[in-house]
């Protein structure tokens, strides 16, 4: 069973999700959607280990061989992201039960559920299959019921947020066919190593080349949101079920980084992306989308909206890390993918909470909720510690490796630059928390209870994480500066 455990990881929620249309109840597509995604992170677990201790797995569909078949290729790097995202998946999953019910038309959770699972394949999907073309297959698998999970929030605009990112990620998915069909006509074949081999025997073509990596740029860009093509980004949080926010903020964007790192290094490699110039264009949208973004988050009043642009500041860090080229910077931005799927999770789920007691997360409306609700507070301030970068903090570790990268790289503006931005953190999170514990509530009569247990153990389970990594970092950077070495060396 364990040579099957790289499909099994897609089979299973693939497999899954019509039942919750047949059983057609809410409390049963649940319980399909729980058990499904703790298998999907035990099996992870499992493939995690296996790549640490036997080396890169591949598993061949039909039994037809690279490049022939469709190939799952699972190896440090895309081991430790299916990691991230089924575990994830399950702690959302464990959260929404009555998240869900109070945010999502009650008719219709059942195929919340449905679109659920149906999204973690495709994340899951993206993440191990080692075919290019296969992955523009899940990328749209995990896209469509993204747009279906956030149209089915209860405020109207969450129709438009959804369309409109419908329309983007439709763009990014474009983009994305058209580079990949230039690298067809080069190569010949859709295999990602098979790829790369094929692209250092070529001579010439170098037109077709730069145009094959632009296009695949512009189209993941879309998809992780990187400034400043992440417009559709802060109105489908903000309108999103909650249980959803917290779900694409942890995952989605990060799956997406994961594909960017693939094309860079895997298909292209670092010297073909050195004579591009592409990494000062990455550099300075990522510096820009760092001050850009966290300026913007500090005037947003609606707090998931605040968090989504504080989002967009962040993956700034990432693919500043991953533009440096070099070990240190492209281990901080696979470290980053951790450390923000865990604080920006917990910061949603805290929402989340607050929306389910309070009904609104307008910053007016929580005012002295640290008194009413302090265990779900408490938890916001330790993922807004995290955000700020404070010591003993995930965030700190990632920043600390970006300011190391920049010295490595002999950029010291850009290490000062990744200081400052940090201190516009400081300037977002303080807003919430001045009003959460000095301010008096507009309604002292109202009654606001602390969230559900079935809500809070998640929540802290996120935030504990969230100084566990950062006190721990043996795991999460181990890994991560394993996957940089692959990476970064050229190794397929």
């Amino acid at each position: 069973m364990t040579a099957h455990l790289p499909i099994l990881q897609i089979l299973i929620p693939l497999m899954a999700a019509p039942l919750c249309v047949v059983f057609r109840h809410r409390d049963i597509a649940w319980i399909i959607v729980l058990l499904v995604s703790l298998i999907s992170f035990a099996i992870s677990i499992m493939i995690l280990d296996q790549v640490l201790t036997q080396g890169v797995i591949s598993y061949f569909m039909g039994d037809w061989p690279a490049p022939w078949g469709i190939e799952f290729r699972i190896d440090a790097v895309n081991a430790y992201i299916l990691l991230i995202v089924s575990a994830i998946g399950a702690i959302v999953a464990f959260y929404g039960r009555h998240s869900v019910t109070r945010e999502v038309p009650r008719d219709l959770i059942y195929l919340f559920y449905t679109a659920f699972l149906l999204c973690l394949t495709g994340l899951l999907g993206m993440t191990a299959t080692g075919d290019a073309f296969n992955l523009f297959v899940f990328l749209e698998i995990s896209s469509l019921s993204t747009y279906a999970m956030i149209s089915l929030g209860k405020d109207r605009r969450a129709l438009t947020a959804s369309y409109q990112y419908l329309i983007m990620g439709t763009l990014g998915a474009t983009f994305y066919v058209i580079g990949l069909g230039l690298l067809y006509m080069m190569t010949g074949t859709l295999n990602i190593v098979d790829l790369h081999a094929k692209l250092l025997d070529m001579d010439g073509s170098i037109r077709t080349l730069q145009a094959a990596l632009a296009f695949l740029t512009v189209g993941l860009s879309l998809k992780l949101a990187l400034f400043p093509l992440h417009l559709w980004l802060p109105n489908a949080y903000t309108y999103a079920p909650s249980s959803v926010t917290a779900f694409l903020a942890a995952t989605a964007t990060k799956v997406a980084v994961y594909v960017m790192l693939r094309v860079f290094f895997t298909i292209f490699g670092v010297d073909i992306l050195e004579e591009t110039g592409l990494a000062p264009i990455l550099m300075t949208l990522a510096i820009s989308g760092m001050f850009v973004a966290s300026t913007v988050a500090i005037f947003q009043n609606n707090m998931k909206r605040l968090l989504a642009y504080s989002s967009v500041a962040q993956i700034g860090y990432i693919m500043l890390g991953i533009s440096f080229l070099n070990v240190t910077g492209v281990s901080a931005g696979i470290v980053h993918l951790l450390n923000h799927a865990v604080m920006k999770c917990a910061a949603f789920l805290a929402m989340g909470c607050f929306m389910y007691r309070v009904g609104s997360v307008r910053i007016e409306d929580l005012h002295g909720i640290g008194k009413k609700m302090p265990w779900t507070m408490a938890a916001f301030v330790v993922a807004g510690l995290s955000l700020i970068g404070v010591p003993l903090t995930v965030g700190f570790i990632s920043k600390w490796y970006l300011i190391q990268a920049a010295m490595e790289a002999e950029m010291m503006p850009i290490a000062l630059l990744i200081l400052l931005s940090s201190l516009l953190a400081v300037v977002y999170v303080w807003r919430f928390i001045e009003v959460a514990y000095f301010k008096e509530p507009a309604n002292p009569s109202l009654k606001i209870k602390e969230a559900p247990l079935s809500m809070l153990i998640p929540l802290w389970i996120m935030a504990g994480a969230s100084i566990y990594f950062g006190v721990d970092t043996d795991m999460t950077l181990g890994v991560a500066q394993l996957a940089a070495e692959m990476l970064v060396g050229g190794a397929p």
